[in-house]
């Protein structure tokens, strides 16, 4: 079956299997190995990725049902060489160990702050649920979502800004990219 997407900004076009999971369509097809397979469950969140703006686990969607759309992984948030708020928080807060679950907590609190740019402790912890961390503790994973939720407000500087239609906040570059 023929699909077309907009993965980070570029357009493709290709024939895949109508049981093709997104998750390896965009690691074995296009490359993106910052979306990563972890427990093709979905119940790890490594493999989040956003479907038209919002967060969705790639081993749970068919690339058949993402023809259409628009896709943002790990690897389309950079930009001009320079981590996005959310990235730059994660390092700054230590908010990684193996680096495994990286990506997807980074997807899931994009999604998290375009929803409730400023969210408690509480809030981020309910946000990012649904992906799991087996070397953090979470700690430093929530304080992280914090520091970019305060670096991400209106007036924090240039280096946050909204795109789209309101839904997901942007800027540089990426962490994440390994296998």
């Amino acid at each position: 079956m023929r699909i077309t997407v907009n993965v980070d900004g570029t357009s493709y076009s290709d024939e895949v299997e109508p049981r093709q999971l997104l998750v390896h369509y965009l690691r074995e097809r296009l490359g993106k190995v910052g979306t990563v397979v972890g427990c093709d469950t979905s119940n790890c969140g490594s493999c989040t990725v956003h479907l038209d703006g919002h967060s969705v686990k790639s081993c749970s969607v068919l690339a058949v049902q993402a023809d259409g759309c628009e896709i943002t992984t790990i690897e389309g948030i950079a930009r001009d060489g320079k981590l996005h708020p959310v990235q730059q928080a994660f390092h700054d807060n230590h908010a990684l160990q193996c680096g495994f679950c990286t990506p997807g907590m980074i997807m899931q609190s994009l999604d998290l702050l375009a929803d409730n740019p400023d969210p408690d402790e509480q809030a981020v912890r309910e946000g990012i649920e649904g992906n799991l961390c087996r070397c953090t503790g979470y700690q430093n994973i929530v304080a992280a979502v914090r520091d970019a939720a305060h670096h991400m407000r209106p007036g924090a500087g240039p280096d946050a800004e909204r795109v789209g239609e309101g839904s997901e906040f942007r800027t540089p570059s990426s962490i994440g990219g390994g296998e």
